[in-house]
């Protein structure tokens, strides 16, 4: 443990020297619905951190109290998540609906007791008895229901013989209270939906707050913590514990600031947002702040639980910089994992006075590093460099290889450039190159000065691999949705080259690939025949960079420069230079495009001018600019314009086809998944799939009459004030065919039906 305590610790021991409590129970009650995220991790490591340090037990409660929300695929993650963080529930793994039993008991108790009535008032009605911070609440008219009459309605609650909504139980406590918990909170509503493990042995269900301190009473708990939002319910919690006058030891709650991370979102909410919306590949994405997408992409959990000691426990919310958790993953894997040589992009060097081929011996690890083990690199006549490691016109600093200035291959020989090869565009194609013989790494007698040392593998044995750049998931410190999210957030290499022995003696899963980050093994995507690595993190922190104004050329006026900080974009390394100016002046003054799709448009030769070949097709200047941005752009990441399946021609009739209400821009996208993979025309797929949108009144009015006939609860609430449900019924519409039917129509259509 450690030496410094905070507030939780000294508290538990506290209640351990009064006597209070003989053992310490705490819980992680996490709700399956959703898979858990780095501020889960920070729950699990005090909750189970705090019973092992006190010779207690951690119960692993799931809170599933709403069944349209729950499944069975959110409990295994909950589970895989505990257990890869190295902790243990042993025998102690709860549900909350393994009470319900007790719980209704309960509820029936305060029923008895005078503390609790079955309100028949609608959802708009109870918000809006419940006043304001400035005013107190008016009581329901039906808490004058007599003992008997709520014993009966609550059965029949029970039973199943009222719809959703019709009625709740509420706890009779203060409706002038000043914590607005208190007034009268809700304690169970009706829920006709099937549970993912009591079926549909219940329509009714408990409240997070009845529920909560109930189960932990019935567990033992001794210290219920909680996130700081929960603060205000904790006078809840306590109310119905002694209210009911539970026997002692009984728990009570404390609560420790949440965890907030810039660039980052944690609501499960917007998560699952990015989930459907198909904005990441799943909860496991490597992007994701799921401890599930942080395992596949290569954390380790010594470098999860060292970022949660480090945060420390506080009182108060604040927000933690990324780059501390991305530390702490550098930091663990520095210590341990192997560094072996990779090229992301090639370029070829024959070394022409070079003959015959030889191994290199090198060590894995450097001198600081308290492990062995080395491998022999592969050494020949044809070798590959990265490409950026060669300049023929270099800025001052540049101490890589030159026409002029020899270069050290990294546990090798020196090179120097003897010739340039280039096609007839000018792109160099091979350096042709000599070695100097007595100057190997190690025994160098030539006497030759060199200021840097470059990758390298031989062209032969180098192992190809597919490389997967990740990047923050959002571009703003503080992401609203998504819009924030960055479009350079993953970058797919096809063709990078490692070392054989990365691939052939398999001595780790993780790896430093020397000057580009650390590496882990796609644990989901990886194989024999196509071997994948993630990037976990790179070698430094390069994301300031990103975030800076970079500096003008000195020979740039004052007005360029006032242009380029105009121009400046966050999360983009350099700023636009005139060209892209102009381009992006003219996608947002000319062609009316928002600033992040003209940026887009504006930096990416390939996209602006695929773009402007549809724009001389067809006059659909924000149509078009989304699919480009949007679809087009996902398959130029791996491929280039000429492997395309599809032209522009294609994608300006796919656009017709939405702009002229043949199909919705959703259909569009499963229209361009098949135009992608086969290169039919849209229109043929379109036809062949039956995916032509509905908007003929007459057919879509019958199933719009059917969702209302099946909604009587919601057409009454909507009749009664609440508008919001219009996209409820819409939605419905929208399922109910597929997604085929014309929104508009569909919303103009259910608006009248609904008057």
């Amino acid at each position: 443990m450690s030496q410094s305590k905070d507030f939780l610790r000294i508290k538990v021991e506290e209640d351990l020297k009064s006597g209070k409590y003989k053992e310490i129970i705490t819980r992680f009650p996490p709700e399956p619905n959703g898979f858990p995220h780095i501020g889960h991790a920070k729950s699990i490591f005090i909750n189970f951190g705090i019973a092992r340090d006190y010779n207690g037990h951690c119960n692993l409660r799931m809170d599933d109290t709403n069944p349209t929300k729950e499944d069975t695929k959110y409990v295994e993650a909950l589970k895989d998540a505990v257990l890869w963080l190295g902790y243990d529930w042993g025998d102690n793994i709860h549900f909350t609906s393994d009470y319900f039993p007790k719980i209704y008991d309960y509820a029936v108790q305060l029923i008895k007791m005078g503390k609790a009535y079955v309100d028949s008032l609608t959802e708009e009605q109870i918000r809006e008895y419940r006043g304001t911070v400035k005013e107190a609440g008016k009581r329901s008219e039906y808490a004058n229901r007599t003992i008997e009459e709520n014993l009966d309605l609550l059965e029949r609650m029970k039973n199943g013989e009222f719809k959703d909504g019709e009625h709740v139980l509420r706890a009779k406590i203060d409706m002038s209270a000043a914590n607005m918990k208190m007034r009268d909170p809700l304690l169970y509503r009706i829920r006709h939906a099937h549970h993912f493990r009591t079926g549909d042995d219940w329509c009714i269900y408990p409240m997070y707050d009845f529920a909560h301190c109930l189960s932990d009473y019935i567990e033992g708990v001794s210290h219920s913590i909680c996130t700081l939002e929960f603060e205000n319910n904790r006078d809840i919690y306590d109310w119905v514990l002694d209210e009911l006058e539970l026997k002692l030891p009984r728990p009570y709650q404390s609560e420790f600031a949440r965890l907030g991370i810039n660039y980052t979102v944690m609501s499960k909410r917007k998560l699952l947002e990015l989930v459907q919306e198909e904005k990441v590949s799943g909860w496991d994405d490597p992007r994701m702040p799921t401890i599930a997408g942080y395992k596949r992409r290569g954390y380790t959990k010594e470098s999860i639980l060292n970022f949660c000691e480090q945060i420390g426990i506080a009182k108060a919310n604040s927000m933690v910089d990324v780059s501390q958790l991305e530390f702490c993953i550098r930091d663990d894997l520095n210590k341990k994992v192997p560094r072996v040589m990779c090229v992301l992009d090639p370029l070829k060097v024959t070394i022409e006075n070079y003959e015959g081929s030889e191994e290199i011996d090198a060590s894995y690890y450097p001198h600081d590093v308290p492990k062995e083990g080395s491998r022999k690199i592969p050494f020949s006549k044809e070798i590959y460099i990265e490409r950026e490691d060669f300049m023929e016109n270099p800025p001052k600093g540049y101490f890589r290889l030159t026409p002029n200035q020899p270069v050290r291959l990294r546990h090798g020989f020196i090179i120097s450039c003897k010739e340039v090869i280039k096609d007839e565009n000018g792109n160099i194609l091979e350096i042709k190159a000599e070695y100097y013989p007595n100057s190997k790494s190690g025994s160098d007698t030539s006497g030759i000065k060199v200021k840097s040392a470059i990758q390298w593998l031989s062209a032969k044995e180098a192992k190809k691999v597919e490389i997967r750049l990740y990047d923050r998931l959002f571009k703003s410190e503080a992401p609203q949705g998504l819009e924030d999210i960055n479009p350079d957030s993953l970058k797919i290499i096809k063709n990078a080259l490692v070392e054989p022995a990365v691939i052939d003696d398999k001595i780790d899963e993780r790896f430093q690939f020397e000057r580009q980050g650390y590496f882990y093994v796609d644990p989901v995507d990886s194989s024999e025949e196509n071997p994948v690595f993630n990037r976990i993190v790179g070698l430094k922190d390069s994301w300031a960079k990103k975030t800076k104004t970079v500096k003008p050329q000195a020979k740039e006026t004052k007005e360029t420069k006032k242009q380029t900080a105009k121009t400046q974009v966050i999360g983009t390394e350099e700023a636009m230079n005139n060209e892209q100016k102009e381009l992006f002046d003219t996608y947002t003054k000319e062609l009316g495009l928002n600033t992040e799709v003209s940026n887009i448009l504006a930096r990416d030769e390939a996209l602006s001018s695929f773009y402007q070949d549809c724009l001389n097709l067809l006059k659909s200047p924000i149509s078009l600019a989304n699919m480009v941005v949007n679809e087009v752009a996902r398959e130029l990441k791996e491929k280039e314009i000429a492997q395309l399946k599809f032209t522009a021609n294609d994608i300006v009739e796919l656009v017709k086809l939405i702009d002229d209400g043949i199909i919705s821009s959703k259909i569009a996208k499963e229209v361009f998944e098949e135009l992608a993979k086969n290169g039919k025309s849209p229109k043929q797929i379109v036809e062949e799939k039956g995916l032509i949108q509905i908007s003929d009144p007459e057919v879509i009015s019958p199933i719009i009459d059917e969702v209302i006939a099946k909604n009587p609860d919601n057409v009454a609430k909507f009749k009664a004030g609440n508008t919001k449900l219009l996209g409820f019924f819409v939605g419905q519409v929208l399922k109910t065919t597929g997604g085929k039917a014309n929104p508009k129509v569909v919303n103009k259509l259910v608006a009248e039906k609904l008057k």
